[in-house]
Formats: structure tokens, sequence, C-alpha cells
């Protein structure tokens, strides 16, 4: 399967749980590395574009197209199976305690979580300690010029 990931040209090459381990996010707490990925293009962009304006509209993103083969471990949560809140601005601490424990027991290489910005679309988390993990693999790098009209 392929998925995407929209970020900073710099970390383009670079499949990492690093960066989201430096501030936490809504799938995990401070220090504990995974990688956010989308099923499409359009929800990669739409979870990056929420926290822009047109004013901070970065010009130097790269969409990413990652490779997952068909057999690695994956865990499938729905909305039914969140704490109900789990899609509310600022996050809670709830749903980081669901990734941490993702993290922690390294059972599945992905997570597969509702989005939280487009009703009806996953993302895809990836445990970068996961022994599996060697098998996913960038496939494709290229540029993204964010619209200018989805910021009016």
């Amino acid at each position: 399967m392929e998925v995407y990931r929209l970020s900073k040209q710099i970390y383009a090459s670079i499949l990492s749980g690093k960066g989201a381990a430096i501030k936490g996010a809504r799938w995990n707490s401070i220090g504990v590395e995974i990688i956010y990925t989308a099923t499409n293009r359009s929800l990669a962009m739409a979870e990056v574009a929420v926290h822009f304006s047109l004013a901070t509209l970065p010009s130097d993103y790269m969409m990413v197209t990652i490779h997952i083969p068909d057999d690695i471990s994956l865990l499938k949560l729905n909305s039914t199976d969140l704490p109900t809140d789990w899609n509310t601005f600022p996050h809670p601490s709830t749903t980081q305690a669901i990734g941490d424990q993702f993290i922690a027991d390294n059972k599945y290489c992905v997570l597969q979580i509702p989005s939280a910005v487009t009703q009806g679309d996953y993302n895809l988390l990836i445990n970068p300690n996961h022994p599996d993990f060697k098998r996913i693999k960038i496939i494709l790098t290229e540029s993204f010029p964010f619209d200018k009209r989805i910021f009016k």
C-alpha cells in the first residue's frame, strides 16, 4: 500500500519519528517517536494545512510517497474504539496515551486511526521501533506547493 506524508524539504528524505517526539501531537506524547502518514495526498495536505494561515504558508514542503508492504502487521481503530473527545482541539491526553501504548507494546508496525480533520478518512501511524519498520520505504518525493485559495 502507498501512504503519504507532507514534510518540510529538509526532512523529506528521512523516515523518522524524531520530529513528532520533539513536540508531541494528537497520537504521541513528547519523547515518543511515531511517524504520521495519510491514506491519500489530500488528507496529508489537510492534516498539515490546519496549522497554517495564508501569512504562514510554507513554500518548502514536499509530498512523500511511502510504500508499506501489504503483509505488515496493522492494528485498525475506528472512532467507536476511541474516547468520545478523540477528535477535539486541542487534542486530549487520552489520544496520546493510545499512541504511546501502541509504540510501547511494539506488537504492530502500523496503527490505522480515523482522521480528526477529515471525517471518513484515515491516518496510518508507523512505529519506527518495530522490527518490520525496515521494510517500509520512501518511493517518491516531490515538491508540493500549497494552493493559496485554500487559505482565503
